[in-house]
């Protein structure tokens, strides 16, 4: 039997439950980054395949799908609860939000009244990252600015592991196995830690100021986005540059911004790297041969945060400056759909496996296309 995934992640996911039987496993779109026919033993039924909207119908279907929003009581205003990031669990039930009053809660996505969600009290400064577990549905990383690491059971509510002295953090993200984690902080400091046995591994001092880190999804590369406005790809654990430049011999980097590259997003197929600047560009690179493919310049001020559909066909980039959000078709580099919103939003997170788009309106979460399997069956 031929299992089809709709993404890498749900991939890898599905691995780490499989216990029985030999099922062979295709991954969407092969590329350097991504793997392509494997054979391992399951039990567990694979997610069913969803079928991609094209171009031309994504724009009728969008902008029919309803828009969630989800309360906090807690708020009292857009400045002092504002939420600064967003993440999605593996299969797409839970959704993370992490705020500058230190609030970090787990939404039901179905429930958007408060009840319905789960409080997870410990950090003493604003949450700057949150990031659940590839491969575990239920463990959730959060990171605070004041450097405190700390890795969370969500069904228990309780703190697992915390690692502390990671100074002024601002980056986070899993190794694509699930067994370590890159911090990073504000003075270009990356980390290695080992969150289940609460330890730094390792330490290593960037030359340049050092913004966003993303993985490639065989672990074996990282991408960091740095203040000159390009992106560096360095090899893990050792972090050394992974490509040298032939003719000016040193080490190549991605170039592709006039003023600081701020955010990172590999496609869930691998074949797309977008780079997002101040500069109000976002930037996708072919992983085959690290050439620039297109530039999509909607954006009306600093790209923070990209995000990719779960079948890579679609990318948005969030922002601090301006209202809504501009969908862009990443093969052609076309905008298909506007979202409107209140205020900026700094923050976007697509659904790993359907056409559900969360993001940041006035400091709290919406979520787009909530009732979209009843409505459409996607």
């Amino acid at each position: 039997m031929t299992l089809r995934y709709p993404s890498v992640q749900c991939f890898k996911f599905h691995c780490r439950a499989l216990q029985r039987s030999t099922e062979a496993i295709v991954l969407p779109a092969a590329s350097c980054e991504s793997l392509c026919f494997l054979s391992v033993k399951g039990a567990m039924a694979p997610m069913r395949p969803r079928p991609s909207l094209s171009k031309e119908r994504f724009p009728a279907v969008f902008s029919n799908l309803k828009t969630q929003t989800y309360h906090d009581p807690s708020a009292r205003g857009v400045g002092s609860h504002a939420i600064r990031c967003l993440d999605w669990n593996p299969l797409g039930t839970l959704i993370a939000s992490g705020s500058a009053d230190r609030t970090l809660r787990v939404w039901n996505p179905d429930r958007p009244v408060v009840r319905y969600s789960t409080e997870l009290k410990g950090h003493d400064s604003s949450i700057e990252k949150v990031a659940f577990n590839p491969v575990k549905d239920a463990e959730l990383a959060s990171l605070s600015a004041d450097g405190v690491l700390k890795l969370w059971d969500v069904r228990t509510k309780t703190c697992t592991s915390e690692v502390k002295g990671l100074g002024s953090a601002v980056s986070l993200a899993w190794h694509p196995d699930g067994e370590g984690i890159i911090v990073g902080n504000k003075t270009d400091n990356l980390f290695l830690t080992d969150p289940v046995q609460a330890k730094v591994v390792a330490e290593y001092a960037q030359d340049v100021q050092t913004n966003e880190i993303a993985f490639c999804w065989s672990g074996k590369r990282i991408f960091v986005s740095t203040g000159e406005g390009r992106v560096k790809i360095l090899s893990y654990p050792d972090l050394q540059p992974v490509f040298q430049c032939g003719w000016e011999d040193k080490p190549l980097t991605l170039n592709g911004h006039t003023s600081s590259c701020l955010s990172l997003a590999l496609q869930p197929t691998a074949r797309y790297l977008a780079s997002g600047g101040s500069d109000s560009i976002i930037s996708l690179w072919d992983t085959r041969d690290w050439l620039c493919q297109r530039t999509l310049i909607d954006m009306t001020g600093p790209v923070r945060n990209i995000s990719f559909s779960w079948d890579g066909m679609y990318v948005v980039g969030g922002s601090d400056e301006g209202n809504g959000l501009e969908i862009a078709h990443v093969e052609t580099g076309e905008y298909v759909h506007s979202v409107k919103s209140q205020a900026p939003s700094p923050v976007v997170a697509w659904h790993p496996t359907k056409y559900q788009l969360a993001y940041t309106d006035f400091g709290g979460l919406k979520i787009i296309g909530i009732d979209s399997d009843r409505k459409h069956g996607s």
